[in-house]
């Protein structure tokens, strides 16, 4: 993977500080032994059980907000230009957290960056329940944004760092159920929850975050990762600059066109027909499908690449987009047949895509530079998932939910000429 910086690439820059010697020559005594391969389960890996379950709670958390919050706005008397922004809000706070979580993890430590982070997203669920407006709602965004931004990048670095690269596919697919799995079942089952039971039990299990905070230490122990950024810096206290290779943004645009989708999906499935039931099942189906395509991908990128995959699955998601369009505009049933089998299409390309394209950042990136990849990669999940909740919810309140399905699958077709491209440089 280091053979990228032989490549004639374009270049942007990007300060770090340079980690303590005593800080760096600790971190370094662990790595040894970890980053053996192993035939063991990638699950079973030092650090990654706790990883595992420290990401299940987070992404809990998150997954029980992100669909709930935007139809408390609806029910309260918003639209959906309104429920849209609470998410956008979200996103373009996780966005800026991602930016800076590499220099909190070298000022400040793994154990605290990490601890901060599951506060910043548990606790502002409790503090739904008192009485908002919609700007109540807005500014519990943000903090919830800090919190999701300091889950997301140490977590994919985190992943990076306690396995052997040969195996870092597989690796990427259990963090990657870790995420999923949970929202498979609450993103679903949250809206449901909050029509027929109350808002109230979605915003107390919301907190569930706070459980991770106790996984922390133990995880932070394990990862080891600013020790090697640290090679890109140097050793005392100086400055100097770690580039980043415009390969990186490749996969990044890809993966934002793909989470703008998902993002419209999981904001405005609630909104896009008046039957819970359907709701229900479409939300399942996707959350279900995507988490098995993201676990289930692991193993064939290991084996064959990732180049193979990510043209046509690009398609499949402009596929699956345009029927979802079709679908929404009436409430037969083929209408709704036809909803369920578009966001299993989706589903499939939403899940494989995150997992590809994060192998693809990595081997971009170089193993010097995991912590960049984690925040350029996460950067493109949450921006694309911003932007697929603030300008399809625009496009909707304007015109249709149909009309803004098949934006949707037009911003995935632009990003087509990204992956040819990348196939192609791959093959040279």
């Amino acid at each position: 993977m280091d053979s990228v910086a032989d490549t004639k690439v374009w270049w942007l820059a990007y300060d770090f500080t340079a980690m303590g010697e005593a800080d760096r020559n600790a971190e370094q005594g662990q790595s040894g032994a970890r980053r053996e391969v192993s035939s063991g389960p990638v699950w079973t890996a030092p650090g990654m059980p706790a990883l595992l379950v420290m990401t299940a709670f987070g992404f809990s958390g998150h997954a029980l907000l992100f669909p709930t919050v935007p139809l408390w706005v609806v029910t309260t008397g918003g639209n959906a230009a309104g429920a849209g922004a609470v998410n956008a809000l979200l996103m373009l706070c996780t966005v800026l957290t991602q930016v800076l979580v590499p220099f909190a993890l070298r000022r400040i430590g793994w154990n605290i960056t990490w601890k901060l982070g599951m506060v910043f997203l548990g606790v502002p669920s409790l503090l739904h329940l008192l009485p908002l407006s919609f700007a109540g709602a807005l500014a519990l965004a943000v903090p919830r944004g800090f919190g999701f931004g300091v889950l997301t990048v140490c977590g994919a670095i985190a992943v990076a760092e306690l396995v052997h690269p040969a195996r870092r596919g597989k690796a990427i697919g259990a963090y990657g159920l870790a995420i999923a799995a949970p929202q498979a079942i609450l993103i679903p089952a949250a809206p449901w929850v909050a029509d027929n039971i109350g808002f109230a039990l979605v915003f107390v299990a919301g907190a569930c975050p706070l459980i991770g905070w106790f996984l922390a230490g133990p995880v932070a122990r394990h990862v080891t990762s600013t020790s090697r950024e640290a090679d890109d810096r140097t050793t005392h206290g100086t400055r100097r600059r770690v580039r980043i290779p415009i390969q990186m943004f490749g996969p990044m645009l890809i993966l934002l066109a793909v989470t703008a989708a998902g993002g419209a999906l999981l904001t405005f499935t609630p909104q896009m027909t008046p039957n819970p039931t359907l709701v229900f099942t479409s939300l399942l189906t996707f959350t279900v499908i995507s988490a098995l395509s993201r676990w289930l991908i692991g193993a064939f990128a290991d084996r064959y690449g990732t180049r193979l995959f990510v043209t046509p699955l690009i398609g499949l998601t402009a596929a699956g987009l345009s029927l979802i369009a079709w679908a929404v505009q009436g409430s037969g049933a083929l209408q709704s047949a036809g909803l369920i089998v578009g966001m299993a299409i989706v589903g499939i390309s939403y899940g494989a895509l995150q997992n590809l394209t994060l192998l693809d950042t990595f081997a971009a990136a170089g193993r010097k530079r995991y912590g960049m990849a984690s925040a350029v990669w996460n950067i493109g999940f949450d921006a694309g998932t911003g932007i697929g909740a603030l300008l399809i919810g625009i496009v909707a309140a304007q015109a249709t939910f149909s009309v803004a399905m098949l934006a949707a699958a037009l911003l995935s077709i632009l990003t087509l000429p990204l992956a040819v491209a990348s196939a192609r440089r791959r093959r040279q």
